[in-house]
């Protein structure tokens, strides 16, 4: 089962790297690869609603595959907290002091 949606998620992953890339710069940043007219495969604003939808739709897929995932990995663990766990035992001190040492001789 975590097979199948770790494939599943991967090519979610990829296309929506794709659908990212193919999507017109706003920005122009270094002006590379935005600009350039009407030569597209569609035109203008068809073409931004079609991606904008797309991507949505992708993102939210990768999430939900995500949640799916850490679910999944997370087993059946109780969630625990250190407040919740006993303390360690003390260690016992000797209920005798020692023996004094022979005197120190000046």
């Amino acid at each position: 089962m975590i097979t199948i949606i770790l494939v599943v998620h991967l090519l979610i992953a990829v296309a929506l790297v794709g659908v990212v890339l193919l999507q017109r710069s706003e920005g122009g940043a270094l002006g590379i690869g935005g600009g350039g007219g009407m030569s597209g495969f569609l035109t203008g604003r068809g073409t931004a609603n079609l991606l904008t939808r797309t991507t949505t739709i992708l993102a939210a897929l990768f999430i939900l595959t995500s949640l799916v995932l850490a679910r999944l990995a997370g087993g059946e663990r109780v969630p625990s907290s250190i407040l919740d766990e006993p303390s360690p035992p003390a260690q016992q001190q000797p209920l005798q002091p020692a023996e004094p040492s022979a005197p120190i001789a000046r």
